[in-house]
């Protein structure tokens, strides 16, 4: 495996299930940050929300985001709104939401409500670290490559 595929491999492992993300929006001011369950696949992470809510309205006007999560990543991405979670086009992801949020999801979402939405992170770039910075990844997922650095050293 290449050092892309060996970082999504990774970030798979890591963030395939529900994982707490922070996720910091703008309204062009001020930024915001707050902590999310999310669940990440094939470039993006997906959080169940409501489409009232201020990081959605923030994202639709400014859709430029970070984020972090506890478990050694931070990176920058694009979000948004990819509307009320029974719509069609949204069972796939639906359904892999469901599944990762088992425990609270039907605690925490009226599904019926049409603002009961999904808020799709697509990931830009990103720097993954594993084995307490022993190696450190430089993602551009857009470009789908990686450069690597072993004990801190330079990226390769």
């Amino acid at each position: 495996m290449n050092n892309y595929e060996n970082a999504i491999s990774i970030m798979a492992e890591r963030f395939g299930k529900d994982s707490l993300i922070a996720i910091a929006t703008s309204d062009g001011e001020r930024l915001y940050n707050r902590m999310v369950d999310a669940y990440y696949e094939d470039g993006a992470f997906y959080v169940s929300t409501n489409a009232l809510s201020n990081k959605i309205r923030q994202i639709e006007s400014h859709p430029d985001v970070a984020v972090c999560a506890v478990d050694w990543f931070s990176g920058h991405g694009i979000g948004r709104n990819l509307g009320w979670v029974l719509d069609p086009k949204n069972a796939d992801i639906r359904s892999k939401l469901r599944e990762a949020f088992a425990a609270w999801y039907d605690h925490a979402n009226n599904e019926q409500d049409k603002n009961c939405c999904i808020l799709e992170v697509r990931l830009t770039d990103g720097m993954l670290i594993k084995d307490h910075h022993a190696i450190r990844y430089q993602i551009d997922f857009t470009g789908k490559s990686a450069l690597l650095s072993e004990n801190w050293g330079e990226f390769k």
